[in-house]
């Protein structure tokens, strides 16, 4: 006996857009030390990241709608990592994996970026150093339901995303002159003479 489903039916756009962009997230891994093997690992038959629908790991920014920065990121990577979010489409999510890519980490140094978040807009943070695979698919259904409650089909929350949090590059700085990444709201200048 075949199923009685109707010719047509009635529902608002909005939740059926969030459900779709929920349950069909394309990640764009951007690891780069040991939380990389927990994102590995969630990918895994172990874990299986394809249940909640975001197995499809593509390393084309314009296919994914979810970075996952999965640990440290120093500051010659970074113009890397805000050109792939650049070019990534809207509607896009970032989720932060473990304490170097939300914080530094122990890596309290001039080299490392001491949160991605002050360069570009992150959704979720994963703490852990490095964190396990169900706190990373946890982050993931957690994003789910963020973007189930928070989406319209014309894409107008999105216009409230603030592009660029960081520090703006300083035009009137001289060529001699080195810009050290220590301090993110205040650049010191260190003379290079």
């Amino acid at each position: 006996m075949a199923l009685a489903i109707p010719d047509f039916m009635l529902a608002k756009l909005d939740p059926l857009a969030n459900w779709v962009r929920a349950n069909s997230l394309w990640p764009m891994p951007f690891a780069t030390a040991c939380c990389g093997i927990e994102l590995m690992a969630t990918g895994a038959s172990k874990h299986d990241i394809a249940r909640f629908g975001a197995e499809v790991m593509r390393f084309s920014p314009r296919q994914c709608d979810l970075m996952i920065v999965a640990g440290r990121v120093v500051m010659k990577m970074l113009p890397v990592l805000q050109r792939i979010w650049m070019q990534m489409p809207e509607p896009k999510w970032c989720i932060s994996m473990g304490a170097c890519a939300s914080s530094g980490g122990v890596f309290d140094t001039y080299a490392v970026v001491q949160g991605v978040d002050r360069f570009i807009p992150v959704d979720m943070y994963v703490p852990g150093c490095p964190p396990r695979p169900e706190q990373l698919i946890q982050s993931i259904l957690d994003l789910q339901d963020k973007i189930r409650a928070s989406g319209t089909l014309q894409g107008t929350e999105f216009e409230q995303r603030i592009e660029h949090q960081g520090p703006l590059p300083n035009a009137d700085v001289p060529a001699d002159v080195v810009t050290a990444p220590g301090d993110y709201k205040k650049s010191r200048r260190v003379s290079l003479n």
